[in-house]
């Protein structure tokens, strides 16, 4: 994990050991069929979101209920303000507090402080470099979490692989496809590059399917390619959705927003208009090998995917969302030594 000069903390999955992973894989299939309760009795977890959120929200809160702890949920548009993340800064602008001294007074009052940033939305070059989670990194005195940034979703990632496993016994030698989907709300690509870095890593071979001007971010496909040769997996970057999902184990339906035109709404909805066929159908998943649907939600039904295959036989959607509590109850107990 990221370790600032004070505390660790989990800002990717990057951040975590191979065999801290899969350890933490384990316990969350096991923290589910025992139905785990207790262990963080007296413990006080903040969560402060500058973004709305569902999922995230609920089943982070539930986690530290079950597990007897306390849960904190500030929303920075009702209960907070501005904060200046820029160190030396001269602070004549909208923020009245840095977020040197927010984190340190938080650290104060809670035992964990899990964050969803803002973004600032001018262009993918500034946005990449996540400084608002990586100021409260270094600031924090307690463990701190990602609640998605950017640039990362290890939250979600982390649910995705245990609902993997749990799906299909195992996770390498599998084979998964990340097919974008048509959206006029596409969400950001931080999900995708978590999925995929992470998948990767525990042996997957995947594939990845998108209109063109919809590329991934560049440093973390190096990374995720570098990965990919040291654990034996592999991936493909194509423009064919059927290519991409004939074999497949598990076909990942995901809307994310182009790159090349981060923070320009007028360019990225022209570019949308021209990619109304993306979306997973039947015909698509019968394509895989007994495929599997998954999505991180929210979905838009029948256009991101049919009504047919998100209630059909073979989604996982809801099992994938109830495992983000499982999941991180799991990592919870283990940052806290629960």
């Amino acid at each position: 994990m990221v370790e600032s000069t004070r505390q660790r903390h989990l800002i990717s999955l990057q951040d975590l050991g191979d065999d801290e992973l899969s350890t933490l894989i384990e316990a969350s299939l096991v923290m589910k069929a025992a139905a785990t309760r207790g262990g963080l009795e007296g413990r006080t977890a903040g969560m402060l979101f500058f973004r709305g959120s569902l999922r995230t929200r609920t089943s982070f809160e539930a986690a530290v209920h079950q597990l007897g702890g306390h849960g904190l949920n500030l929303n920075a548009a009702t209960d907070f303000w501005d904060l200046e993340a820029r160190s030396g800064s001269v602070m004549d602008g909208r923020a009245p507090e840095h977020i040197r001294d927010a984190a340190e007074v938080l650290s104060r009052y809670l035992d964990v402080l899990a964050i969803r940033p803002a973004l600032e939305g001018r262009d993918w070059e500034s946005d990449r470099r996540d400084a608002s989670i990586r100021a409260w990194a270094e600031h924090a005195r307690v463990p701190l979490i990602n609640m998605e940034s950017a640039l990362w979703h290890p939250l979600q990632a982390l649910a995705d692989m245990m609902t993997v496993h749990e799906a299909l016994g195992a996770i390498r030698g599998h084979r998964l496809a990340i097919v974008w989907t048509h959206s006029p709300t596409p969400a950001s690509s931080a999900v995708v590059h978590s999925l995929l870095t992470s998948s990767v890593r525990l042996g997957l071979d995947v594939s990845v399917a998108h209109p063109s001007g919809y590329d991934l971010d560049g440093e973390v496909l190096g990374c995720a390619r570098d990965i990919a040769e040291r654990s034996g997996s592999s991936i493909e970057i194509g423009h064919s959705r059927e290519e991409a999902a004939t074999g497949a184990h598990i076909v990942y339906a995901r809307s994310w927003q182009s790159l090349e035109d981060h923070g320009n709404p007028t360019l990225a909805a022209s570019r949308r208009a021209r990619t109304g066929e993306w979306i997973i159908d039947e015909a698509l998943l019968a394509r895989g090998s007994d495929a599997r649907l998954m999505h991180a939600g929210p979905v838009r039904r029948n256009l991101e995917a049919t009504d047919e295959v998100l209630d059909g036989p073979r989604s996982m959607i809801y099992e994938q969302a109830e495992n983000r509590l499982h999941s991180q109850k799991a990592l919870l107990a283990k940052l806290l030594g629960a």
